[in-house]
């Protein structure tokens, strides 16, 4: 039975990103590596530690990894102040609103930092909503480790197979598999080079996994 549904954030409820793309190049140059974008998009569900450090391994940077997360995260709380087009993904607040309604226990489990999911909750009035907010950035494994899903389901009180996960990149996707948990994967216009062939379900409208369409999916 379905009593929990846990959200990733960028690329699932709001389209960072860009942002996140520009602050991240803003980065590579400040710190004069060349990433590829081959590089770039395996990169995508994890968080900015673990890139950063891996960074620091492939380039053999003389540098803290935590200077780097540092610079990119200055550069994109410059850009998410600045950029009066950040709008929630079509669909997904009232997708939101349905499930709360419902009474499904909602998590909000993002690779992201808090201080970035924060912002989002805030800026988008999302708080009430959800009962729990994760962010990989403090947790010890990042997507697509399945760390992050343990932690939800058990901050909801509910079982692994109670869950459905609402993911869009291969990390996350993989991350939830791991966790024995329904995947469902969000392709939007903006997502480009992710794997979904491991997610149980892959969508382009929210309309199709209202709580009365999903509810006899577990």
């Amino acid at each position: 039975m379905l009593k929990a549904v846990l959200f990733d954030m960028d690329g699932v409820i709001v389209d960072t990103e860009p942002l996140h793309r520009k602050a991240y190049l803003n980065m590579f140059k400040e710190a004069r590596i060349d990433v590829s974008l081959k590089m770039y998009d395996e990169f995508t569900g994890q968080s900015t530690m673990s890139i950063c450090k891996q960074l620091c391994e492939l380039f053999n940077l003389k540098i803290n990894p935590k200077k780097l997360v540092d610079i990119k995260r200055k550069n994109f709380t410059k850009l998410f102040f600045e950029d009066n087009q950040l709008k929630l993904i079509d669909g997904v607040e009232d997708l939101i609103k349905n499930y709360f309604q419902n009474g499904l226990k909602l998590v909000l489990a993002s690779s992201a930092s808090m201080f970035t999911i924060n912002n989002i909750t805030k800026r988008f009035d999302l708080d009430k909503y959800f009962i729990y907010k994760l962010s990989g950035a403090d947790l010890k494994e990042s997507k697509p480790h399945p760390e992050i899903f343990h932690k939800a389901a058990r901050s909801a009180c509910v079982l692994n197979n109670q869950c459905i996960v609402i993911e869009d990149s291969s990390n996350g996707i993989l991350a939830a598999k791991r966790a024995g948990m329904f995947c469902i994967a969000y392709k939007s216009k903006s997502t480009k080079n992710q794997d979904y062939s491991l997610a149980n379900m892959v969508i382009s409208d929210y309309n199709r996994i209202t709580y009365e369409n999903i509810n006899q999916l577990l």
